[in-house]
């Protein structure tokens, strides 16, 4: 197995978006991100790779999560041949089956209740107390070879 965490644990409701595209939209982007939720990784935060994880524990706490991103200009959804789909971000709760709509950038694996970034495999998980020293060393590695 890889020592690369490329999975996120799910609880209870689970707000979920790509690293990427923090970095795309996000003001400050990835690592204003991070500053910005610092208090609470480890927490209720968490991230691996490619995933940033938030979550809450009912309806109306996620759909100000997801309404705090739509402010930073992350589309929720995007309709295609008639279907709702989630777009920039993902809402998973997976007590009750997963993504409460598609979502084809996400894989979700119901039995162990993760996810991961659609096309790549599970590693290590990320939880709780994490994210680890060895993902804030790639974090690092991954911004430093961005600024060469």
């Amino acid at each position: 197995m890889s020592d690369t965490i490329l999975a996120i644990a799910l609880e209870f409701i689970d707000v979920v978006v790509p690293i990427a595209k923090i970095g795309d939209l996000y003001p400050g982007g990835w690592e204003q991100c991070l500053l910005d939720y610092s208090a609470l990784l480890g927490r209720r935060v968490w991230y691996d790779q490619y995933l940033f994880r938030d979550g809450a524990m009912s309806p109306s706490e996620v759909k100000l999560l997801v309404e705090g991103w739509a402010v930073l200009g992350f589309e929720a959804n995007e309709t295609r041949k008639g279907q709702l789909y989630w777009k920039d971000l993902c809402v998973v709760e997976s007590r009750h089956g997963g993504p409460t709509r598609p979502c084809g950038w996400l894989a979700y694996d119901a039995a162990r209740r993760i996810a991961h970034l659609a096309g790549t495999g599970p590693g290590i998980l990320a939880w709780r107390g994490r994210p680890s020293p060895a993902l804030q060393v790639a974090s690092r590695q991954r911004r430093l070879g961005q600024q060469a």
